[in-house]
């Protein structure tokens, strides 16, 4: 008895040449089309980021300015509300502790420093009001990645503001974004430490193996 190969023949001789032959072309064009879109949407994508990194920032400014008619006891009142250390406060603002102690008192501030008072709230505005974020100030406590110590605080304090709204909107990778901060913080940052789950459940550090 025939095998049925034999009866009906291999696999490309059962497929007439000229539908191979359009398979074929149909996905090279295929490939060569999406190929094409790629590239269209990386460049679209590139011009949506820096037109949305602009339109934060005229809001952001916009914002700032209605935040700078309150007065500097006012704000930091509101930032104090928030859950911001003044310790913290003072490193977003890039002064020391005891100049926003004084402005507490009631002592007078620069006009620069009550512009950074407005902006800092207005940051805070923004990053609540169109990412959702609770809890605000514990949030820019809190460490990008696991991988190293850097917060948000470290990025606003570097005035790296932008760098601050990428994260909170949750476009771009985490690590990308230090690798915008410090390019080198993998290096900087190794730990020869890791984190491990102990016997008894609890987690522990040990050196790494």
């Amino acid at each position: 008895m025939a095998s049925a190969l034999t009866q009906k023949g291999t696999a490309s001789e059962s497929i007439p040449a000229p539908v191979l032959t359009e398979t074929r072309l149909t996905a090279a064009r295929l490939t060569e089309e999406v190929g094409g879109n790629r590239s269209e949407a990386r460049v679209l994508n590139q011009d949506y980021q820096d037109l949305h990194q602009r339109t934060h920032d005229v809001e952001w400014r916009t914002a700032a300015a209605t935040r700078a008619k309150s007065s500097v006891a006012t704000m930091l009142g509101e930032l104090a509300d928030l859950g911001f250390a003044w310790r913290d406060i003072a490193r977003l603002l890039g002064v020391s502790v005891p100049a926003v102690q004084k402005w507490r008192k009631g002592e007078r501030a620069s006009g620069e420093s009550r512009q950074k008072l407005a902006n800092l709230l207005a940051a805070c505005d923004l990053i609540a009001g169109h990412y959702m974020v609770d809890e605000i100030a514990s949030w820019f406590e809190m460490p990008i990645t696991m991988s190293a110590p850097l917060t948000p605080i470290d990025f606003y304090a570097r005035e790296r503001a932008d760098l601050v709204f990428e994260y909170a909107s949750g476009h771009t990778d985490p690590e990308s974004l230090l690798s915008q901060f410090e390019p080198d913080w993998r290096e900087h940052y190794r730990s020869e430490f890791e984190v491990f789950e102990a016997g008894d459940g609890n987690r522990s550090i040990r050196m790494k193996g």
